[in-house]
């Protein structure tokens, strides 16, 4: 125990001198040398369908936002841990997932005299990169690599720190990288706030949450993708519908899982409250 506590009173000091170090050294060098905090504007909050602890994805919002993809998104962005089969879950029928692969050509191989070669895509096929490798995709994108965006929904979340992380226990709030992804594609802008500098052929957006600006340009407008269900393509619109394609497409089975959990708190609670009542009447002859 002894020595625990020594252990413990060390890391401790050892914490302090750190910390006191650090102050030292950001009040020599200035205000200048502070490291900026991003993204600068917090994400927006946004109403989800897929929300809550009874939330459920939108079909038709999944299907729209799958438009978005292919049409405007697939020209950068690779989507390589999405099988097209898997689409059946927004529901298209077999042979219209089978139709949708074959417009895309996939490499296969080797044959049987070695080489590799190319075929339509079928169901079990993933949706293929636009470039063949890492280097030829930020050769072609001024040396920013274009990130796979199968599980992007999920891994870009922003932190939302001390107290409303806690908040957020009780509320079910999952929500932080949908919130993000749809701040983003809205979140350009060309007002530059005075002293924030912007690299040459980037674009400024508060809501980046790597710098102020980044290498992609805004990639949605207005009326940028036709609807084949009659909905108003506007830049709000075609967000929120690839964003919650995202979402599905890094956690597929999001609402199995939440009508799991839902029964298992209610198995819990009535349990609880049989517990609860043959304690009393096993206890209730007890002399006390």
């Amino acid at each position: 125990m002894r020595m625990l506590l020594k252990s413990l009173v060390f890391a401790v000091s050892l914490s302090f001198a750190a910390a006191a170090g650090a102050f030292a050294a950001g009040g020599e060098a200035g205000e200048h040398s502070k490291t900026p905090h991003y993204p600068i504007n917090k994400p927006r909050y946004q109403e989800w369908t897929f929300a809550g602890p009874l939330g459920h994805f939108d079909e038709q919002q999944l299907q729209r936002g799958l438009k978005v993809y292919t049409e405007v998104c697939a020209a950068c962005h690779s989507m390589k841990k999405v099988a097209f089969r898997s689409l059946e879950a927004l529901g298209y029928t077999p042979e219209q997932v089978k139709a949708l692969a074959a417009t895309y050509t996939i490499t296969d191989g080797p044959n049987a005299d070695g080489e590799m070669f190319e075929r339509p895509g079928v169901p079990s096929d993933y949706f293929p990169g636009p470039y063949p490798n890492v280097e030829a995709s930020t050769a072609a994108n001024n040396g920013a690599y274009p990130p796979d965006m199968s599980l992007l929904a999920k891994a870009r979340a922003v932190e939302r720190g001390f107290p409303t992380f806690i908040f957020d226990i009780f509320t079910m709030y999952q929500e932080t990288g949908p919130d993000y992804i749809y701040s983003l594609l809205t979140g350009y802008t060309e007002d530059v706030p005075e002293g924030i500098e912007v690299p040459e052929g980037a674009h400024y957006n508060p809501y980046f949450i790597a710098g102020p600006a980044l290498a992609m340009a805004a990639p949605i407008s207005d009326d940028i993708v036709a609807y084949d269900d009659g909905t108003k393509a506007t830049a709000d619109q075609v967000a929120k519908d690839v964003t919650a394609f995202l979402y599905w497409a890094a956690e597929p089975h999001l609402e199995t899982r939440k009508e799991t959990g839902f029964k298992v708190m209610m198995f819990l609670l009535v349990f609880s409250v049989l517990v609860f009542f043959l304690k009393r009447r096993i206890f209730a002859s007890v002399a006390h």
